[in-house]
């Protein structure tokens, strides 16, 4: 079964079509920049190039850089333009590719789902994160494998700033730092975020995970086991295709039982049940 993942970033919207039997990408994915400023109009302009690229008229998964609820509707915006709170970016997306089914999730937590699934995390239970280090530090938490979604942890304070303000890939950029220099930075986030969850595992995911043996040696003191991700930088687009293949799926189901004899009726017999208050 194929879905298509696109995953929206600071610097680049990449996409593909997934193959979810093997939690890897079916085809090679096609990247374009991400425009700025990184309006919803433009970033939606983006992913529609993407889209078109392939072709691709079935459903949609795509990533967003900050908190989503409801798979649709985002309430951050740290890296793009603050024209996106509060904008129900499914609909904006579904509109902008033709009215295409559309799911939207947070890009760390779908980079989570999918190592969890095919990667790093797989079989792990416990505490497990996922940070990915790119344009900020998105997070995805874990335990015994349930996500707790829109974590954001790179929005702690580290040293009177933002995390991801100092331990960042593109903190890393921006200031000419040498691998140990950002390293030593990256060890002082992982031991506050240790300090706070005690995890079993941390998994460090985004484009730096292919370069996990020039900086992951000089991190030390860290009681948690730490890898790379497996998935490396397509964690993102794997997760948002198995996000939006759940929930086609969910959907046929409800569709599926008010079609079937009564379904209407146990459909919301189901829900009244599910509202009603226990008496104490």
């Amino acid at each position: 079964m194929q879905i298509f993942g696109v995953d929206i970033g600071g610097s680049g919207i990449k996409g593909a079509p997934v193959d979810l039997d093997k939690g890897d990408l079916a085809q090679e994915r096609c990247k374009v920049l991400t425009p700025h400023p990184a309006t919803p109009d433009g970033v939606a302009d983006g992913v529609k190039q993407v889209i078109d690229h392939f072709g691709w008229t079935g459903p949609v998964g795509l990533t967003f850089p900050g908190v989503v609820t409801g798979g649709a509707v985002v309430r951050t915006a740290a890296n793009v333009d603050p024209g996106w709170i509060d904008t129900d970016a499914r609909a904006l997306f579904s509109e902008r590719l033709g009215g295409l089914p559309v799911t939207v999730v947070n890009d760390a937590d779908a980079a989570g789902v999918a190592e969890m699934q095919f990667g790093a995390g797989r079989g792990r239970g416990g505490t497990v994160i996922l940070l990915t280090f790119g344009t900020g530090i998105g997070s995805a938490v874990f335990t015994d494998g349930v996500l707790v979604p829109n974590t954001e942890l790179g929005h702690l304070e580290l040293n009177g700033h933002d995390a991801e303000k100092r331990a960042s890939s593109k903190a890393k950029e921006d200031q000419d730092l040498s691998w140990e220099h950002w390293a030593r930075r990256v060890q002082k986030y992982l031991a506050h975020v240790e300090m706070l969850f005690s995890p079993d595992l941390f998994i460090i995911g985004g484009g730096v995970s292919r370069k996990a043996d020039k900086f992951l040696p000089h991190i030390q003191g860290i009681k948690a086991e730490i890898v790379p991700a497996q998935l490396q930088n397509n964690a993102g687009i794997v997760g948002a295709a198995m996000r939006a293949a759940q929930t086609e799926s969910a959907a046929a189901g409800a569709a599926s039982q008010a079609a079937s004899p009564g379904g209407t009726q146990e459909a919301a017999a189901s829900a009244s049940s599910m509202s009603e208050t226990p008496e104490g």
